[in-house]
């Protein structure tokens, strides 16, 4: 996942009643190779800025839902020479994390197959606690911020930011990705998820047990608008579409077909290329106080 994903353990039940056959409880995407390239773009500046006047050196960081790793390992570089973990449910993943820490050379970094519910770290473990994308995927996001704040230490933060589906915007009008925006709202309700995280991430907070007062909320965007952006967002949205986990669950749900998925991946590639095309990723993010 997201960047982040968690095994099932109590994993919801899909429609129907029945038990879906996904990839994880809390993983819409899944892993395909394009759910993955979009993780891989992802850096502390763009994607943590918010949290990194907060690091300094030697400090200590576990990144829940770290997915392919390279936000992690940067985050690592951050706080040389403190130790940083990241967990994932997927093992796979978790290899590609590996890979992608030994590629830059960076040693102050291990990750280890875990899931967001339970840790498998003792209370007061980390300073700081970091997901990025990860509570929007659960069933039940005020548990796994409980959960983090257990590992983090007194004194210690626990840094959270979530993108908002509702409040994604895009230029020009295309109707083909309203319907996309209007499926993925209905797909990830039917799985128990809340695609719409971003607003509702200080109130999780708050519930999870943080005071109001020890909370700093802010906001963050991603912001895809240059021919080379559109192209790369367009083209891995469109195999999404077709090809990912969203895809699978899409059709398990009965909220759609293969061809009504694949009009909507064309509906990707055509704004793609639209001169002027511009695409706009809303975030909330908190940092709490613990």
């Amino acid at each position: 996942m997201t960047d982040a994903t968690t095994e099932p353990f109590d994993a919801p039940t899909g429609p129907g009643g029945s038990t879906p056959s996904k990839e994880s409880e809390s993983y819409t995407h899944g892993h395909h190779e394009s759910v993955l390239r979009s993780h891989r773009w992802r850096t502390a500046e763009n994607s943590a800025a918010f949290l990194l006047p907060h690091l300094s050196p030697g400090l200590s960081i576990l990144d829940v839902g770290c997915g392919p790793g390279t936000l992690t390992v940067d985050l690592a570089q951050h706080v040389a020479p403190g130790k940083v973990v990241g967990v994932d449910a997927s093992e796979t993943v978790l290899a590609s994390a590996r890979e992608a820490a030994e590629d830059k050379g960076v040693e102050n970094v291990e990750f280890r197959h875990a899931n967001a519910y339970e840790l498998p770290f003792d209370d007061d473990s980390f300073d700081v606690v970091f997901a990025h994308q990860v509570l929007q995927h659960l069933s039940d996001p005020v548990a796994a911020l409980r959960e983090m704040r257990r590992v983090a230490r007194p004194g210690g933060l626990v840094a959270n930011r979530e993108s908002d589906y509702a409040a994604m915007t895009w230029y020009p009008e295309s109707h083909g990705l309203t319907e996309w925006n209007e499926l993925y709202h209905e797909v990830t309700r039917a799985y128990g998820f809340e695609a719409d995280a971003g607003r509702r991430l200080l109130s999780w907070v708050e519930r999870s047990g943080v005071a109001p007062e020890a909370i700093t909320p802010s906001a963050g965007v991603w912001c895809y608008s240059t021919p080379e952006d559109r192209r790369w967002w367009g083209g891995l949205w469109a195999e999404r579409c077709i090809a990912s986990n969203f895809a699978v669950q899409a059709k398990e749900s009965a909220l759609a077909d293969d061809v009504a998925l694949e009009l909507l991946a064309q509906d990707w590639l055509r704004w793609a290329e639209e001169p002027g095309g511009w695409f706009a990723v809303l975030h909330g993010e908190t940092i709490a106080r613990v």
